[in-house]
Order: C-alpha cells, then sequence, then structure tokens
C-alpha cells in the first residue's frame, strides 16, 4: 500500500485496484476495470422465444457505488460521465463480443464527447449495438444530445433507442418525432397490465403507433404470466424482465426456449417464476 500525504491534509491510499480516500469513498475518475462489474439481463422475441439481444447494466465492486445511481450521481459531481461510460463499455463489450447489445448513455457523455473517440469499442462490437438514451434526458437539452447521438449511431452502425417511455408524464408524438430505432416502454405501463383495462388500451396504441412510424417496442419490466400474456396480445416484438432472467454475470442460459414453441395456448413452464427459489 502506497500512502500520499497532499496538500490539502487528505491521505490517500493506493490499494488495488482504485485510488481511494482513507476511510473515505473513491473517486469516481480513478475507478479501473477490475472495479466496474457488469451484468446482462436478456431482451426476448415473444414471437418464437429467442434471444434478441442483452442489455449490459453496471455494477461497481465498491460498497459506497453498490447502488447504480449513486455510481451515476457521483459521476455527474466529478464531471466524469465520460470516462465513466467509456470504462462502463471497455468491460462490457470485452464481455459480450458476438450477441446484440443494448447500453446506456448518460447525456452528460455527448456533451464530453467520449463516444467520438475512434477507438471506443462501441464502434467494433461483433453484433449490433443500440444506444439508450431516456426520454427525459432526450429532450433536457434536444439538439444537442439528439444530433450527436444520431451523428454516432450514423458512423458506427449502431441504433438510437429511446427508453423509459411511459415513466410519469411521456409524449409520444415528441419521442417519435426523433425517429428512434427502437422504444422502450417503462415498467409503469406494464404492472399489473393484465388487471387493468385502460392500460391495455394504452399499450396497444402504443405500440400500435410506434410500429405505423418504423420504431420497435420493447417491454421492460415483465414480471408476471399475466403481464407476458396481455404484452403478447398487443402485438410488441420484444420483452424484458424477471420472468425471463435477472441482471446476472455470466449471463443467464436461455432456460425459457424448450418449450417456447409448444406453449402457443399459454406461458411456457420454463418462463413462469420459480417462486420456490426466490424468483419474480
Amino acid at each position: 500500500m502506497v500512502k500520499i500525504n497532499r496538500p490539502d491534509g487528505v491521505m490517500w491510499s493506493k490499494s488495488a485496484p482504485a485510488m481511494q480516500a482513507v476511510g473515505g469513498t473513491p473517486r469516481v475518475r480513478d475507478l479501473r476495470p477490475a472495479d466496474i462489474d457488469i451484468h446482462f439481463q436478456p431482451i426476448v422475441e415473444l414471437s418464437t422465444g429467442k434471444l434478441f439481444a442483452q442489455e449490459a447494466l453496471v455494477r461497481c465492486r465498491h460498497d459506497a457505488f453498490r447502488y447504480p445511481p449513486d455510481l451515476l450521481a457521483a459521476a455527474e459531481q466529478e464531471y466524469c460521465c465520460g470516462r465513466l461510460g467509456r470504462l462502463i463499455r471497455d468491460v462490457a463489450f470485452a464481455r459480450n463480443t458476438d450477441v446484440n447489445m443494448f447500453i446506456n448513455i448518460h447525456p452528460n457523455e455527448l456533451n464530453e464527447r467520449w463516444l467520438v473517440r475512434p477507438d471506443d469499442p462501441i464502434g467494433f462490437h461483433g453484433a449490433g449495438v443500440f444506444i439508450e438514451i431516456t426520454e427525459v434526458a432526450a429532450f433536457s437539452r434536444p439538439t444537442l444530445s439528439v444530433d450527436v447521438l444520431k451523428d454516432i449511431c450514423s458512423r458506427v452502425g449502431a441504433r438510437m433507442v429511446v427508453d423509459d417511455l411511459g415513466a410519469g408524464h411521456s409524449d409520444i408524438f415528441r419521442v417519435l418525432d426523433l425517429e428512434p430505432d427502437v422504444v422502450k416502454l417503462d415498467r409503469d405501463m406494464i404492472v399489473g397490465l393484465d388487471k387493468d383495462r385502460e392500460k391495455r388500451e394504452r399499450l396497444n396504441y402504443f405500440v400500435d403507433l410506434c410500429t405505423e412510424l418504423g420504431s420497435l417496442v420493447v417491454c421492460e419490466g415483465i414480471e408476471t404470466e399475466g403481464e407476458l400474456r396481455a404484452i403478447q396480445d398487443s402485438g410488441a416484438p420484444y420483452g424484458q424482465g424477471y420472468i425471463f432472467a435477472k441482471p446476472a454475470y455470466p449471463p443467464t442460459p436461455h432456460q425459457w426456449l424448450p418449450e417456447w414453441s409448444g406453449a402457443r395456448d399459454g406461458i411456457p413452464q420454463s418462463v413462469r417464476p420459480n417462486r420456490s427459489k426466490g424468483g419474480r
């Protein structure tokens, strides 16, 4: 261990793998690949049960940043969202080389211009890349965010995804004006869907409109058999949620596949939550 006495009186210890203040919280800008963990959650084609993609979700090995929003908030405070985003992509793309990948982008990364660097792994993936930005972020600084993101997608062959549509007050027409390749519908639109007629009608409307205007739909947060049936009935092509698998690394085996083709009139046994093991 190497101790460094700084002029401001704060003592730092360099303990592998990140530099951190003694008795304090590590700095996000000092995090290294060994500090970052990436879990993957499957996105499933609902008509066939086949794996369509994996979403990369960041985890940090430091206790102070176990909760991902805390990690992102600290990165904002240190003005290093771009550096953190690059670190996340380095780890994620190294772990997943041949499956379509959804990767989340913090809007500040578009200011810091890290994504335009020619050596970014986002441009060298062996399968499809889907860059996610939330609906709120897309309109917090719309010209910059959308123009930069579209330019990046065009140059590297990636696709733009608007995430969290339906969380709170959403303007679907404003979102679709961005011409996203994919729209992800938030869990708020999905929970209790099978028991709420108005929710089902709203979902059907969203799916039909997105499809008509050329955007694929992914329904997030599917947890129950009833929700899955209602989503299938809506015609939404893709789904994601605990009913298939929780985020994990290595990625969860595709245990829902074997019985899917023989379960046209119901939910395959293999996608039903395993309540005996605490699944949701």
